[in-house]
């Protein structure tokens, strides 16, 4: 049943269909297929793990050289259950690799060298990669929201500008408009800050998450993902339920 209906989730990029006539035109149709279904089947791990995790998929992307599933996740969700997701793209990659080479052993050569590519580059600490999340994750199991989500993006301006340093001079338009594409992803994220805290602050007063660890914290920019709070404010405590509830009540 999920499987049936997966297709009307996909939202194809015009580029995408430009790159399959070029690839047909200029007898490069297999590279084109390799390329599409391991970034398809990844695509697809990322689904299925949201499925079986009862998280709501939006949509999932796809772009000629990469593709990005959207969730309707809460910012609260458990830190286990965002790993799984985000891993099951490239579990499902590595299962689609070793396929493709049993499927068509002449182009051996040719998947590894796109399935690594593919991987690797998807796995740099990059907004919005999915080991720019990871990172955000990991650093969202030592550092508090604000901190977490502020290292991510200096991580990830940090290792674009690598990426376009050490492929200066192999630079062609493809890795060009890449870095352009990851550049304003990262700002855009960037400047969602706000929206992504209030968010996060109003599901932690409306919704009952059972976080094991609490946390005491002077104030309300310094929330945890995965903990509960004590808010120490001079001499005296709250906490979180009381101290939010002042903040969206007066709102």
């Amino acid at each position: 049943m999920i499987m049936r209906n997966i297709f009307k989730y996909f939202e194809v990029n015009v580029l995408v269909y430009l790159f399959a006539i070029a690839a047909i035109l200029t007898a490069s149709f297999v590279p084109f297929f390799i390329i599409s279904f391991l970034i398809i089947i990844h695509e697809v791990g990322h689904f299925l793990s949201a499925k079986l995790l009862k998280v709501d998929v939006v949509k999932i992307y796809l772009y000629p050289l990469g593709g990005i599933s959207k969730f309707n996740m809460d910012q609260n969700i458990s830190l286990l259950k965002e790993f799984l997701i985000l891993i099951f793209g490239p579990i499902f990659q590595i299962f689609a690799y070793l396929l493709l080479k049993r499927l068509l052993p002449q182009y051996e050569n040719m998947i590894i060298v796109y399935h690594y590519s593919i991987l690797i580059f998807n796995l740099l600490p990059i907004y919005p990669l999915d080991g720019g999340k990871l990172v955000n994750l990991f650093l969202s199991g030592v550092f508090s929201f604000k901190i977490s989500y502020y290292l991510s993006i200096a991580i990830s301006y940090l290792f674009v500008g690598l990426f376009f340093f050490l492929n200066f001079r192999n630079l062609n338009i493809n890795l060009f408009l890449v870095v352009l594409f990851l550049l304003y992803k990262i700002t855009k994220e960037y400047k969602n800050f706000n929206y992504c805290y209030q968010k996060f602050l109003l599901e932690r007063y409306l919704d009952n998450y059972n976080f094991k660890d609490t946390k005491i914290i002077k104030n309300g920019s310094d929330f945890y993902r995965n903990k509960k709070h004590l808010l120490k404010i001079g001499e005296n405590y709250m906490w979180e339920k009381d101290f939010l509830a002042k903040i969206f009540k007066n709102m």
